[in-house]
């Protein structure tokens, strides 16, 4: 097998034979019916708004796609997955359920990859993988794809020229995130590339007090305690902050990562004046189209905010959560990671009530408000249009209202 048949990175030539199965399994008539009708349509005494922006975007669309071929194309071989394809616990379990195995980082988000062997498959992850794992992978020569969202891919490029060019990347992210990960590697394809990864506006001020000497600034020794993971080997504030380039984990709230980008570039003009800033500091768009598009449409949502929220997606995915974050700023909000959280049957839902990750789930009853009421569906990038529908139809259930295929209500039984 040459070199060019061991890696795939545009798919496999077998999209057409592989997507039936796939709308088979994800697709859902109920929510394209709503769509069709402008996003709003009433079911009794419910009435449903869609989010103009939810689920699958392409990227993940792409991934899955490719996962599918993969099966398909190699039904005899070994298929490993690094990670998880996509966080949905759903889309997850399908690979399981075709055969795939996954291989999951230790805590310090390392692989171990000893069990693979050159005639397996491995698939790599849209959030990507680090240079050192991509490495490892390609020097034991198996068959790679590649599904590695091209936003992601941006992302890379812009980190990889900064270091180049000798500004540390400072990502606004999540340290521990597959994502961040893997980005903050591009600056070691430069000896003298250096990172630091900030989680939110709060961390940046921490950075920005740093830049400009403020009184309250932390000392360098604190300073390299509180980032000391999150930033590169041989990482120094008193260096390594003199020329810096802003980038950020694609799945972040958008308007923070343009704001710790504006907040940090008015440090660096405060510290050392305009001219200076000029030419050492740089910012390019890397926000994900689709992250915007889907945080847009809740925003314009929330112009009239429905009596409750429901948000559908993984608790480990970071564009739900923060999906969920901003629809708790104006209505009730409950960030379900799959449809079978709601549970006609008892009248409860299981979700997840902030934004940090390891959050206990809750189960609540008497959710739904008493009388007529307005529900907001929206759901994360990773989630397939099957479980909005059927989300959907478990809380209209619990109302007492039964649809038949189609979404037509069915006619209440005479007493």
């Amino acid at each position: 097998m040459t070199i060019e048949q061991t890696y795939f990175r545009k798919g496999l030539g077998l999209k057409h034979q592989v997507r039936p199965l796939i709308e088979a399994e994800y697709h859902s008539s109920l929510v394209e019916e709503i769509r069709a009708r402008g996003y709003t349509q009433t079911y009794g005494d419910v009435t449903v708004r869609l989010a103009e922006e939810f689920g699958f975007c392409y990227g993940v669309d792409r991934a899955v796609d490719y996962a599918y071929e993969t099966r398909t194309k190699f039904p005899e071989k070994k298929v490993y997955l690094v990670g998880e394809i996509i966080h949905n616990p759903h889309v997850n379990r399908r690979m399981r359920e075709m055969n795939i195995e996954f291989i999951y980082p230790d805590d310090n988000g390392k692989f171990d990859f000893s069990r693979v062997k050159a005639e397996d498959v491995v698939l790599l992850p849209a959030f990507g993988v680090t240079i050192e794992a991509f490495n490892e992978l390609r020097e034991k020569g198996c068959v790679l794809v590649d599904t590695t969202c091209g936003s992601v891919l941006l992302v890379w490029k812009r980190v990889e020229g900064y270091a180049r060019d000798g500004f540390t990347s400072i990502i606004h992210g999540k340290y521990t995130h597959e994502e961040s990960r893997a980005t903050a590697s591009q600056v070691r394809k430069h000896p003298e590339g250096k990172y630091l990864i900030v989680r939110d506006m709060e961390e940046a001020e921490i950075v920005c007090d740093y830049m400009t000497g403020a009184p309250d600034a932390i000392s360098r020794e604190e300073f390299l305690q509180r980032f000391g993971i999150r930033a590169s080997e041989g990482f120094d504030p008193d260096v390594h902050l003199e020329r810096i380039g802003v980038a950020n984990q694609t799945t972040m709230l958008a308007n923070q990562s343009l704001a710790i980008g504006a907040r940090l570039r008015k440090a660096m003009v405060e510290a050392r004046g305009e001219d200076y800033a000029e030419t050492n500091f740089r910012s390019f768009g890397t926000i994900c189209s689709a992250t915007q598009e889907r945080q847009d449409a809740v925003e314009k949502m929330m112009v009239s905010p429905p009596d409750i929220m429901i948000v559908i997606g993984g608790y480990n995915s970071s564009n739900t959560n923060h999906l969920a974050h901003m629809c708790r700023q104006y209505t009730r909000a409950f960030h379900v990671e799959d449809s079978d959280c709601i549970d006609p049957e008892s009248g409860t839902i299981r979700h997840k009530p902030d934004l940090a990750v390891e959050t206990p789930e809750l189960v609540e009853s008497d959710w739904l408000p008493q009388g007529p009421f307005e529900l907001g569906i929206t759901a994360g990038a990773s989630t397939p249009n099957n479980k909005v529908g059927d989300a959907l139809l478990r809380v209209l259930r619990l109302r007492g209202i039964e649809l038949e295929t189609g979404g037509t209500p069915v006619p209440a039984e005479p007493a």
